[in-house]
């Protein structure tokens, strides 16, 4: 296979050049759509930027969450930047399954192993199903073994639902967590929220987290219940999407409007001051 024409990404230089003496290829962490999973589709170019879709396409390695749901994201690509090879050639490899179900931290997971083609000159894209990679989504242990094998590590620009979500949240964005899943069993999830909520009004660090979307409404109704009337609660939904929403405001204010409820697209709930 024919290595991708060179790619000038900002701040990252050219990318490597073929012949001997090449330098290794870098590690592209490149964003996609925060649709997955969802019944419409945004056109691809009004959420990702050229640079990131021209950079996507001149890639023929890759490594992901789910080979089936990047092919589908690359035929997209192609759409308006033709691939550098046809999606049948794309040398793509899958996480194992206990890294991207339970996550990079504490698995003992070596990443280096997938990062072999790098060596040889090829820069290798990194892709979770929805959004940023190795953020609130597996990713990370790629990068570390990256930056062991002294490997450039580009981030690629695209759309981050926590960042989305806080910024239109009107909570504080100089400090925030996001603390990712919360329990699912009932008494567990409500001392979770209560512990959450003290740590949000003692130091005024918003608390953002997430749940798979059919337990949004249990979420919901939990923090509802849990949470102190005073408390700002957002719940941020099917971003980017046309029928995307933010509704931000005090819990007792959510409590009146509470019909309004919380739907099954992907969703970001963030509580604080």
């Amino acid at each position: 296979m024919t290595q991708s024409p060179a790619t000038t990404l900002p701040n990252a230089g050219p990318a490597p050049s073929d012949g001997p003496g090449r330098r290794p290829g870098r590690l592209l962490l490149v964003p996609v759509p925060l649709d997955f999973g969802c019944d419409e589709q945004v056109p691809i170019a009004q959420v990702l930027p050229g640079a990131t879709l021209e950079a996507a396409a001149s890639l023929q390695h890759w490594i992901c969450e789910n080979a089936k749901s990047l092919r589908a994201v690359l035929k997209r690509v192609d759409a308006i930047h033709p691939l550098a090879a046809p999606i049948q050639q794309q040398v793509i490899t899958e996480l194992p399954r206990e890294v991207h179900k339970k996550g990079d931290a504490g698995t003992g997971f070596d990443a280096r192993p997938l990062l072999q083609a790098a060596l040889a000159g090829h820069d290798i894209g990194l892709a979770s199903e929805a959004g940023m990679p190795a953020v609130a989504d597996p990713g990370a242990s790629v990068a570390r073994a990256a930056h062991a094998m002294g490997l450039e590590v580009i981030p690629l620009v695209g759309p981050s639902s926590l960042l989305l979500a806080l910024a239109a949240s009107g909570l504080g964005g100089q400090n925030f967590a996001f603390v990712g899943y919360l329990p699912q069993d009932g008494a567990a999830r409500t001392q979770r929220i209560r512990a959450l909520e003290s740590l949000a009004l003692r130091e005024g660090q918003a608390q953002l987290f997430i749940e798979t979307p059919y337990r949004n409404m249990a979420l919901f109704q939990a923090l509802l219940q849990a949470l102190q009337p005073e408390t700002r609660l957002s719940v941020s939904s099917g971003l980017t999407l046309a029928s995307g929403r933010t509704r931000s405001m005090p819990v007792r204010a959510w409590r009146q409007r509470a019909a309004e409820g919380v739907g099954d697209a992907p969703a970001v709930f963030a509580i604080g001051r």
